[in-house]
């Protein structure tokens, strides 16, 4: 054994290579400073021993590296920018070190590859990939650019525009793509992964394969002219900016990064990728953005260990009432390979739902992200049935009826009568209590809320609403139904909206009150989309949503919260729905929805919706942005610390995703808990005490009033 550490060995074989391989004691590899510091010990051992003659690297697990622990290196972000220009140089030496060792170098790779395992892979002289393979340096993702010389070397073995394609969209990249432009040299089955790769480097070794040129390539300015580097970084700067846009300096970094360095050699350009990294480490688009990774992780383990808890398993489920819900529902059970028994009364409804899910599918296949066999193989796994026979043999049922109480308690009581003791019954309302429904049923303690966001292929979150009654088993269930859904759970318990809609809605209702003192509906979706970073503003979402919907669900929260959340006498939104003003699903709300020449939606303001809103709501007054965004924000952040008080979510990191994954809160503010903390508790108590006269919505509470006094944050250390 030439090295041994605890996360990766080298054993020189009697060939003379070198058999480099990681092996982690967890179930993955990844870069921490242990094994960094392991490979400058195991690169020293590899050129001290005259009897190597190559080096082949690879993965004792299934996948080869996923990354940096980044973890770990939160705590390094902590120090000043000068501190962590050292630190991330130090560590990123090891890399060219592994580029200088004496001898020519491959890197067998199977599974995935990606930030600082890919960046492994591009400093040995030669890669090979087994058909599993998938690489990338997802390091926009968290507000980073590549840190261990992706920038660099990337851009000499592919060229600048490939590699910022790579870096910016921050997407694993799967072998077909990768060998057509040089990433990798080779792509073999699994089982000849390895020797395919000792075939390679024997072939350099003995002079056949030019390993030293390959080398120079990455180690050697590009061989570009000065004009086309000024050139590129200006075409680059104006593609990734109109993408990115103002809130993410990531992936303008990475341009910078990828053609300052250009011209220059490696020890220089990897000095300016240093300083980069180094800045972008300490934005507060970084801190959020890994925040939400790490919140993900947390979200995702809790429903992992749930899942794990449950003893039932789900083999066939059920979805009541058909249409667009229940056609996306269908096709999310049935695509993921659990058949699903799709019930409604009339025909109708069941052609709709399953053209709905016909749509999807065929939406799919022509963009190549499904074959023919899936297609069918899905379709067949939607039962369309009018009949509750078909549900005999189910294991599970979601309720997915018109939004009514009344209805959906007729429908559950009746299918409890028609499915054995032990199926679980879920309900998908967004708004209808789920202690008031469960008064219907017989079992309530199978029973529990499954709240999807539509559309349901595209949003990633299920609301999980735990009733007074309802049994752990059946949340383990529901969770561990949802995650094989493909869908992020997250519980909450049961109130008058649940979590999201609960908190959105004091976030429409700042919206409503800001019109009715003059604010021009255009110009505040304007400010929350350019300048808060929202996907869509609140009149937008307001369309989306369905004008009628939302009518009913600020009903629903005057009721649950009279003295917070009354109904306004002059709501804008109620004026649109009097008036069959419903918003997208009709073509006209807050704006007019059509479809552009290409047949895209398009949205315009029509003088007739602003001449009817004059007269409870006359634009007449202009904001500032400051203004726009707290009158709108302040409502939602109090009522999200609300449910985090009252136990209604248990974390500010279940929070932060259930908004991030349910209502697109901007990913570079992390969510609410994250941008509060951002900002500051003092800081936010003190805006939102300037407002406080104009309702509940705007008065913080008693406990985050005190959180504030003595400095505390949602998120520690």
């Amino acid at each position: 054994m030439l090295f041994k550490g605890e996360t990766l060995f080298v054993d020189l074989q009697s060939d003379g290579i070198a058999h480099f391989t990681f092996d982690s004691p967890g179930s993955v590899n990844k870069f921490d400073q242990q094994t960094i510091q392991e490979c400058k010990l195991a690169t020293v051992a590899i050129n001290e021993n005259t009897d190597v003659k190559g080096v082949l690297v690879s993965s004792a697990k299934s996948t080869f590296i996923v990354g940096a622990d980044i973890t770990e290196f939160l705590g390094f972000f902590k120090n000043d920018e000068a501190d962590l220009i050292k630190w991330i140089k130090s560590s990123s030496d090891m890399f060219d070190g592994i580029e200088d060792i004496k001898v020519p170098t491959i890197t067998a790779i199977s599974g995935f590859a990606l930030g600082g395992g890919f960046e492994f892979c591009l400093a040995t002289d030669m890669r090979v990939a087994d058909e599993t393979a998938q690489i990338g340096l997802p390091e926009n993702n968290l507000g980073l650019i590549p840190g261990f010389g992706g920038t660099v070397r990337l851009p000499r073995l592919i060229g600048p525009d490939n590699a910022l394609e790579w870096i910016t969209s921050a997407r694993p990249q799967k072998t077909k793509k990768a060998i057509a432009i040089g990433a990798i040299d080779a792509v073999t089955s699994s089982d000849k992964l390895i020797e395919v790769a000792t075939k390679m480097l024997t072939d350099a070794i003995n002079g056949k394969l030019d390993w030293q040129s390959r080398r120079q390539q990455k180690t050697s300015p590009i061989n570009y002219s000065a004009t086309e580097i000024e050139n590129g970084s200006l075409v680059a700067k104006t593609m990734v900016m109109a993408k990115a846009g103002k809130h993410y300096p990531a992936p303008i970094a990475a341009v910078e990064s990828v053609y300052s360095g250009a011209l220059l050699p490696r020890a220089e350009a990897m000095l300016i990728e240093n300083r980069l990294f180094a800045t972008l480490a300490k934005t507060d688009t970084a801190t959020a953005m890994i925040g939400t990774f790490l919140n993900d992780q947390y979200v995702k383990g809790i429903a992992k260990k749930a899942a794990k808890g449950s003893k039932i398993t789900v083999k066939q489920a059920a979805v009541l009432g058909a249409g667009i819900m229940g056609g996306g529902i269908a096709y999310q059970s049935a695509s993921k390979g659990t058949p699903i028994v799709m019930k409604d009364i009339n025909q109708t409804a069941i052609d709709l739902g399953l053209s709905e899910a016909s749509k999807i599918l065929n939406k799919k296949l022509a963009k190549g992200r499904i074959d023919g066999k899936a297609f069918a193989s899905t379709l067949t796994n939607i039962v369309p049935t009018l009949s509750y026979d078909s549900l005999k043999d189910t294991d599970f049922v979601i309720e997915a009826v018109v939004e009514n109480p009344n209805v959906k308690a007729a429908v559950l009581a009746e299918t409890e009568q028609n499915v054995s003791a032990d199926t679980i019954l879920t309900s998908n309302t967004s708004t209808i209590s789920i202690n008031k429904l469960a008064k219907s049923l017989k079992r309530p303690e199978n029973f529990c809320g499954m709240h999807f966001f539509n559309p349901v292929p595209l949003m990633p979150l299920v609301e999980i609403i735990r009733g007074e009654n309802t049994s752990d088993e059946t949340i383990a269930a529901t969770v561990a139904y949802a995650s094989k859904m493909g869908k992020t759970p997250i519980v909450v318990n049961d109130c008058p909206g649940f979590f999201v809609n609960r908190v959105l809605f004091p976030y429409f209702a700042g919206f409503s009150l800001l019109l009715n003192d003059g604010a021009d509906f255009t110009k505040v979706d304007k400010v929350m989309e350019r300048e808060f970073g929202w996907p869509m503003g609140p009149a937008f979402l307001l369309d989306v949503v369905g004008i009628d919907t939302a009518d009913h669900c600020t009903d629903v929260m005057s009721d649950g919260f009279p003295t917070r959340m009354p109904k306004l006498d002059k709501d804008p939104v109620t004026t649109l729905y009097k008036n069959n003003m419903f918003g997208q699903k009709n073509g006209k709300g807050f704006y007019t929805h059509t479809l552009d020449k290409r047949g895209r939606p398009a949205k315009n303001v029509d003088a007739s919706t602003v001449e009817l809103l004059a007269a409870i709501a006359p634009a007449n007054k202009d904001f500032d942005k400051a203004e726009v965004i707290n009158r709108l924000m302040i409502p939602m952040i109090n009522e999200t610390i609300r449910c985090l008080e009252e136990g209604i979510i248990a974390s500010p990191a279940e929070a932060d995703m259930a908004l991030l994954y349910g209502v697109g809160f901007p990913p570079f503010r992390g969510g609410i808990f994250r941008y509060v903390d951002t900002v500051g508790l003092a800081e936010f108590v003190a805006q939102a005490d300037k407002y406080a006269h104009m309702g509940e919505i705007y008065q913080v509470t008693d406990k985050t009033r005190e959180m504030a006094k003595t400095g505390q944050t949602f998120y520690t250390a």
